[in-house]
């Protein structure tokens, strides 16, 4: 007790955080595994049984790194409010899918448009199948949930500019064959991506950061809370808990590239189904955590979290593949083919129409989920 009869709160030590990362031990169990294995469990490859289960074993892995990252970012965004823990928990889980994007694209055979069909897999699952989700279980347990319908317009306007320029546009240029961009052409993209991100960042986190909050929350940009408001101990356990997640991770992730790249080839399967596989596994922790948050009754932080992973992997992870292909020397598809075009633009019709009122009902929900359940079809049945 204070002197005003107030309750203080225990400090959090760093013994009691440790005894919540009991993750920490199969994901750096299996890590140090591969690292004293080296190159050796590669021999498991041609066996159909050890393999799916390594590869079942490394997914399984993958997913609780990501979550334990997902859970330390919101922790951190208790701490620091929002919209900075969304923005972190955004950024964190965008560096698993950009370094994901990297290794799958230098492992095995050259696959030139596997790139786009990740990057496209991940606007499909995101605005449709994360969304409509969310969008529907909230319907069910809240009937309608209110939204910042001025944050959600900032999120599709930087949204639709890239998804047509970068996955579009590049059909109907003629400076190269294909649905390829020039290098200048590129290297404007690169700057677009960057440019507009960095002015919605900006946007969000200073100047209209009341887009971004709940209807009714009081936000001050001037305002900054003092250092001892907060403790700032915590905030670097936070932090180094959660890089050492993103280090598992990731080196795990290189492993599971190579079961995954070996298993496509061995089936058969259209590439544009190891595309959906990647989208799934770096959007589980962010889609998990948005649907919570509708059940939550807490829309606008789905809204921000679901609608700022569609933005960061369009404006991210295009400049990112486009800056890999350039250092390899190879080749990247970015327009997409016709059918996905009319998926796309569908979609992000839909979506625009879905954010026009600032409130949600199920309605919205069922039709974004046909839509992917469509996108999930024309995979199969191209």
């Amino acid at each position: 007790m204070d002197a005003n009869g107030a309750e203080i709160e225990a400090p959090v030590t760093f013994r009691a955080l440790l005894r919540g990362e009991s993750a920490l031990v199969p994901l750096g169990a299996s890590a140090a595994l591969f690292l004293v294995v080296g190159q050796r469990w590669l021999a498991i490859l041609p066996e159909v049984v050890m393999s799916s289960f390594a590869f079942a074993w490394l997914f399984g892995m993958i997913i609780v790194g990501s979550m334990s990252v997902v859970r330390h970012a919101e922790n951190l965004a208790e701490i620091l409010g929002e919209p900075y823990g969304t923005l972190i928990l955004t950024l964190s889980v965008s560096a698993i899918e950009i370094v994901t994007l990297a290794i799958v694209m230098t492992t095995g055979a050259e696959n030139p448009a596997l790139a786009r069909d990740t990057m496209f897999s991940v606007v499909m699952l995101c605005l449709n199948g994360l969304i409509g989700a969310s969008l529907i279980l909230g319907a069910l347990k809240y009937k309608e949930q209110d939204y910042n319908l001025r944050g959600a317009n900032a999120y599709l306007s930087v949204i639709v500019s890239l998804a047509v320029f970068g996955l579009v546009v590049p059909n109907f240029t003629f400076t190269t064959p294909g649905p390829t961009f020039s290098g200048p052409q590129e290297g404007f993209l690169v700057v677009m991506c960057i440019g507009l991100y960095t002015v919605f960042l900006a946007i969000q986190t200073t100047r209209h950061r009341a887009f971004f909050v709940e209807h009714g929350e009081k936000v001050d940009d001037d305002d900054v809370v003092p250092g001892p408001a907060r403790d700032w101990g915590v905030v670097r356990l936070h932090v180094a808990f959660l890089v050492v997640y993103l280090a598992l991770s990731l080196y795990l992730v290189e492993k599971l590239a190579v079961l995954l790249d070996h298993g496509l080839d061995e089936l058969g399967a259209p590439p544009a189904f190891g595309a959906l596989i990647v989208a799934a596994l770096v959007l589980a922790p962010e889609g998990l955590s948005g649907i919570q948050a509708a059940l939550a009754n807490r829309m606008q932080r789905a809204v921000n979290i679901l609608l700022g992973s569609a933005l960061a992997t369009l404006a991210l992870t295009i400049p990112a593949v486009v800056m890999i292909g350039f250092y390899h020397h190879t080749t990247v598809v970015l327009g997409l083919d016709a059918i996905e075009q009319a998926m796309l633009l569908l979609t992000l019709f839909v979506s625009s129409i879905t954010y026009t009122s600032g409130r949600t009902n199920v309605l919205q929900g069922a039709v974004h989920i046909m839509l992917l359940l469509a996108y999930l079809m024309l995979i199969i049945w191209h």
